[in-house]
C-alpha cells in the first residue's frame, strides 16, 4: 500500500490506470465491479480512496495499488492536494476513471497531467474529462458505475477479497464470545443522522438468540443502549475489529439488520442475508441490498419520502416519522422470514 508521506517516484510501470473514488466507504464497495472490469481491459488498476476504504480494496486481485487520500482530515488543505497531484503525476498514468462526481477529484487528475480522463457526462466537473459517458438508468448504482468500463459481457458482482488470516481472526473472536454461525448482526450506524433507525434496542428485546452489534468507533454511543437492552445475549463488536475481519464476522451471521449505509453494501459483498431499513431515502435511488436474500423495511405511505438523496442532518419537517414509526416487530418479522 502506498504511504501518505512525501512523494517518491514509485517503481511502477508507466502507462497504468487510476480509478478515483473518494466518496464514502459504501461507494467504494459498489465500485468493485468496475475495478474488475477495468482490470480485464487494462490490467490491475490503482485506486485513490479515502483511508477507511483502503483495507477493503488492497487485497482485490483487480487492484495493483491503493492510495489513501484523507481529503476531510490531514490532507484537506491545498498544499497536501498539490503534493498528491505531484505524486500522481510521477506515476505517469495513461488514463483515469472518475466514478465520483467530485470537482476536486477531476481537477486533481487534470493537474496531475493524466492524458485520458473518463467520467460521467452529467458530472459538474465534466469539463475536465476527455471522455464523457452518459449515466445509464440502471436500477442499481453498482451497475451505473460499471458503465464507465463500456459494454461488459460478464460483469463481476459486488465483492471483497477476505483473506485466510482475516477469517482466522474473526473465528477466534467469535469463539471467544461463545458464538457460532447464525447469529443476528446489527449495524445501527450511518454517516447521516436521519438514516439511523432508533428501534434497535427494542428489536433486541423482542428477538431471541445471540446478537452482535457491529460498526466503527464512531458508532459506540449507538451500541451502548442496544447492549444494555439484553446484556446476556448481545455482544458488542463496535470499534473492536479491523474492517476485513468485521466482514469475515458478517459472513458467519444468519442475517444482518442495517440502515441505508456502508454495512448494507458490505453485506452485499459477503452475501449475508440482509434486512435494510430505509427512511429519508428510498431503494429506488439505486443503493438497495444486492445480497442473494434481502428484505426492505420502510414506511411507504409517507408523502414526504424521500426528502434527500443522502439523508439530511435533521428531518425537514421535524417529526422523523419515516424512521420513528417503523415498529421493531416489523423488522423482527423480516428477520424471521429470511432465517427461515
Amino acid at each position: 500500500m502506498t504511504d501518505e508521506g512525501a512523494f517518491t517516484p514509485p517503481a511502477l510501470t508507466p502507462g497504468g490506470t487510476l480509478v478515483v473514488q473518494t466518496a464514502f466507504l459504501g461507494d467504494a464497495i459498489l465500485t468493485t465491479p468496475l475495478l474488475a472490469a477495468l482490470a480485464r481491459l487494462h490490467g490491475p488498476v490503482d485506486v485513490l480512496v479515502r483511508p477507511a476504504a483502503e483495507p477493503l480494496l488492497e487485497t482485490l486481485p483487480s487492484v495493483r495499488d491503493v492510495i489513501g487520500y484523507d481529503k476531510r482530515g490531514k490532507e484537506s488543505g491545498f498544499a497536501a492536494w498539490r503534493r498528491l497531484a505531484r505524486r500522481l503525476a510521477g506515476r505517469r498514468y495513461a488514463r483515469a476513471y472518475l466514478p465520483h462526481r467530485s470537482a476536486r477529484s477531476a481537477l486533481l487528475i487534470w493537474w496531475a497531467g493524466i492524458p485520458e480522463r473518463i467520467g460521467f457526462a452529467d458530472a459538474p466537473s465534466r469539463a475536465f474529462y476527455t471522455k464523457r459517458i452518459a449515466r445509464p438508468t440502471a436500477p442499481h448504482e453498482a451497475e451505473r458505475l460499471l458503465s464507465l468500463a463500456g459494454p461488459v459481457a460478464d460483469p463481476a458482482p459486488i465483492h471483497l477479497q477476505i483473506t485466510d488470516d482475516d477469517r482466522a481472526q474473526a473465528y477466534a473472536w467469535l469463539a471467544s464470545h461463545g458464538l457460532g454461525d447464525g447469529f443476528v448482526a446489527l449495524a445501527p450506524g450511518s454517516v447521516w443522522a436521519t438514516k439511523r433507525w432508533p428501534g434497535f434496542p427494542e428489536l433486541v428485546r423482542i428477538l431471541k438468540g445471540k446478537v452482535v452489534v457491529m460498526g466503527g468507533p464512531e458508532d459506540a454511543a449507538l451500541a451502548h443502549p442496544i447492549v444494555d437492552a439484553a446484556p446476556d445475549r448481545v455482544v458488542n463488536a463496535v470499534g473492536q475489529l479491523p474492517l476485513r475481519v468485521s466482514a469475515a464476522v458478517l459472513e458467519r451471521a444468519g442475517v444482518v439488520v442495517t440502515n441505508d449505509s456502508a454495512p448494507l453494501h458490505l453485506a452485499s459483498a459477503t452475501g449475508t442475508p440482509t434486512v435494510a431499513i430505509f427512511g429519508p431515502t428510498v431503494p429506488a435511488f439505486g443503493f438497495g441490498p444486492r445480497a442473494p436474500a434481502a428484505a426492505i423495511v420502510e414506511r411507504s405511505d409517507l408523502a414526504c419520502r424521500p426528502c434527500s438523496s443522502h439523508g439530511p442532518a435533521r428531518c425537514p419537517l421535524g417529526h422523523h416519522r419515516c424512521m420513528r414509526e417503523i415498529p421493531a416487530a416489523a423488522v423482527r418479522d423480516a428477520i424471521h422470514q429470511l432465517l427461515r
